[in-house]
Formats: structure tokens, sequence, C-alpha cells
């Protein structure tokens, strides 16, 4: 662990700069291009390939801002309070919970005169996670902030910009270690700069019942042949599963001067498979008011659908028996997907205890224990070491083949600049309401326009 230092505080606080560049990516929005396969799983990788697509957010610093800077940790007793969202309660009962209150109870008896707290928050919506630390902070209370609090990448990125979390690479270099995938690394970084230390991954998969579906599709040409629905958010604003297919064929959504952008050659590929895969019954009509991952598993739970886009969380929490899953390609046949994780974010109010709290997050994340605890948590590993723990080798295998061609999914902004577009033409094919070379070059040029 890196040593405490003198410096300036490195709490952010948005400045109006960063108000500038999100209303210009909420001005525009564009489409996306989709080439796609599914493929077989191959033997797993120690290590991802770079991503084509560098996840990167604006993080203004409010350069005369001044806390004090880390100190020496206090002899005296602390309390360390974190915040969890319900799938990772130590109390649940189930062996993830009982390994991570092992884990906890661990750590206060290797550190005598700690004592951690934890408190279950909703990982979404009201009383979330994000949400109670933004109304804590407000609030000005330090007795009511978490040292530690669990957030997945969009919300970290969110905290990082309301300046609620602090960058950790005074205190820690523990991201630079070998046992991390490339794109759990990739999670914890903004600009350049640790935000969180990751712990649990998750990635988006194709599911399907091979007793409807036959042998597993080995790209969208066979997938739109089996006739087979196949169920995904296509009404879903961030439009994930179109923006997936339109980068892994190399579309870009940043142009040279930073604003968003789509090419209208690329997103029209896409298109047309939507508006083949509609026409042959792959993207019935039905899936135009699917708004969410959990409506799209919902409708593949009832047998609305017996292919679904989803993400491996859901695949490796219940592992239904009628099921079998593979990894998303690209029509050139590279593996391609998009991912997100869970990390540990420091908001520890009290600079003097900022260190004891990285510790902590240190201790969590190590790869002996997520070695333990990955297994059987339902989370994608984010170490090598935590997916060679896995004893089930079709499994492992193709837990690897998704880990070594995840990309983490774009910043908010991108996403909120470029997701309704893709949405719009996205449904628009399965509606069959539009040609995709006109919806294509329309939201283009919607995009694209000064």
């Amino acid at each position: 662990m890196k040593a405490s230092k003198s410096s300036l505080s490195q709490r952010i606080f948005p400045l109006a700069a960063s108000l500038v560049i999100t209303s210009l990516l909420l001005a525009g929005c564009g489409n996306l291009n989709l080439p796609g396969l599914l493929r077989t799983v191959i033997p797993p990788t120690q290590t991802a390939p770079n991503s084509p697509l560098q996840a990167t957010v604006s993080i203004p610093v409010d350069e005369t801002a001044t806390l004090p800077a880390p100190t020496a940790t206090p002899s005296g007793p602390q309390t360390l309070t974190i915040w969890v969202p319900p799938q990772f309660d130590p109390q649940s009962g189930t062996p993830a919970g009982q390994q991570f209150q092992a884990r906890i109870n661990q750590f206060m008896n290797e550190n005598p005169g700690v004592i951690i707290e934890t408190r279950i928050k909703a990982a979404a919506g009201s009383g979330s996670l994000l949400e109670s630390l933004t109304l804590a902070n407000a609030a000005a209370t330090p007795e009511s902030l978490p040292a530690l609090v669990a957030l997945p990448r969009s919300d970290m990125e969110v905290a990082a910009l309301k300046g609620l979390i602090f960058p950790m690479d005074d205190y820690t270099s523990v991201i630079d270690q070998s046992d991390w995938f490339d794109y759990a690394r990739q999670l914890a970084l903004l600009q350049g700069a640790t935000y969180g230390i990751p712990f649990a991954g998750d990635a988006m998969l194709l599911l399907y019942r091979p007793a409807r579906v036959g042998a597993s599709p080995l790209n969208w040409k066979e997938i739109l042949s089996r006739g087979q629905p196949l169920a995904f958010p296509a009404a879903d604003p961030q439009s994930l599963l179109t923006l997936l297919l339109y980068l892994s064929a190399g579309g870009q959504i940043v142009d040279s001067q930073g604003r968003p952008t789509l090419s209208a050659e690329t997103l029209t590929s896409v298109l047309e498979l939507y508006a083949e895969g509609a026409a042959q019954g792959t993207f019935p009509n039905m899936i135009a008011d699917v708004q969410s991952d959990a409506q799209a598993w919902q409708f593949y739970r009832d047998k609305s659908a017996n292919m679904v886009i989803t993400w491996s969380s859901r695949y490796l929490s219940e592992l239904p028996v009628d099921t079998s899953a593979v990894a998303i390609t690209a029509l050139d046949d590279k593996d391609y997907t998009l991912a997100t994780g869970w990390m540990w974010a420091l908001s520890d109010p009290l600079p003097e205890r900022r260190a004891m709290s990285v510790k902590l997050a240190e201790y969590l994340t190590e790869s002996e224990y997520l070695a333990q605890w990955s297994p059987v948590s339902g989370q994608l590993p984010v170490r090598p070491s935590g997916l060679n723990a896995i004893t089930n080798q079709s499994l492992r295998s193709l837990l690897g083949q998704v880990i070594q061609s995840s990309n983490v999914r774009p910043t908010n902004d991108l996403i909120t600049g470029v997701g309704p577009l893709l949405q719009e033409s996205t449904l628009a094919m399965i509606e069959r309401l539009n040609d995709p070379a006109q919806a294509a070059a329309t939201v283009a040029e919607r995009l694209n326009s000064p």
C-alpha cells in the first residue's frame, strides 16, 4: 500500500465545464452498427484484450478545494460502515454471504479496535446506494456516511462527478497487480485515477433452450434460421445490444473533437440484421415493448422466447437446467461483449481514517479471498485466480471466453447521447416502419449535425 502523503484534496466537485460536456452529449443521439455472431466456447485465458473503446469520463477537479490530507491511522477504536446492495448481504445465509461475513470477522480479528458495520441499501431506485450517498453528503453529517460503498460502474461515475467518493491512488496501488482481468482494471479507473477496487463483474451473453433451439447457434445467420423468438430490451433508451453490435463492427461513437457521432454505413448493417430477424420471427413485434433486462428475462422464463440476450449475473445466479449460454461475437467472427461490475469505492468523510478504509477494500478483494467467493457469488470473476477456482470446466471455459472479449461499456454521457437514437432505429426495424439505410442515415444526420 502506498504511504499517505500531503496533497490537495482529491475530492471531486462538478464544474460548469462538465455540464457543458453533458449538454453537448444530450443534444444528439445516433445509431449503431450491428455485426454479430454467437460462437461456441473456447478455453479461457488469463488476460483480456485491450478494449477498442476506451471508457473515459470527464471529471472536473476543483483545484481550490482543500481538505485535510491523509494522516496516520488513529490509535483509538474505529467504526467502519460499509454499504452493500441486497445481493451482497453478508447476513443472507448464502454461501457467498457467509464467506463475506467470515472475511469481515477476520479483518476485525486482525485489526483490533476496528469495528465493521454493514448497511443494506437498494441497488437502484428510491433509497438506493447512490441516492443515499447523495443525501447523506448533502446533510453534511460525517456519522451518516459510509467508509466504503459498493457501487456499479455507472453509479461510480456519477459519484465521482458529484464529489461523493475519493480516488484511492494515495493509499493503494492494488489495481497495478497482475492478477486482474483487463476489463476489471478498466472498471476501476476514471481518467487514469483509481476510484474503485473491483470485486464482481457482469457481461452480456446469449442464453437459449437447446430443446427448442437445437445445437449452439454459431452465428447470427444460424440464429435467424432457427425461427425462435429472441428477447432483448428493444425499447430500452440505452439500447445496449445495438450499441454492442455497432461497436463490435468498428463503429465509432466519439469524433476527433470528443463529440458523439455515428456512422450511417455501420449502423445500416446492424439495422439490416434486425430487419431480417423481424421478418423471420427472431425479433417479434412483442419485444418492441420490452424496456428492461428484467422484462426480457421474464419473457424468457415465461417461454415467450427461447433465446435471450441478458447479463451473466442472471445466468450464474440461477443456472437454469434447461438453458445453455454462449458468448456474443461480431459478424466478423470476433468475440465482443460489453461489461460492467461492482467496485468498493472510498466515501469515508474522515481523512485520518481513509487509510484503514482502503486497507479494508484491499482485504475484501484479495486474490485468495475472491478465489473462494467468486465461484459461489453468481458474478463474473474479476481476477484470473477467481476464474481458475471454478471447478465446472464447461462453465469455466464459457466465462473465460466472455471475459476475454469483455469491454467496459461506454460512459453514462455517451450512452445518454446515442442510446435513444439507437433505440428509435431499432424499434423502427422490429416494427417494420422504415428502411435500414434510411433509418440509419436519418439518426446519424441528426446526431452529427452542428
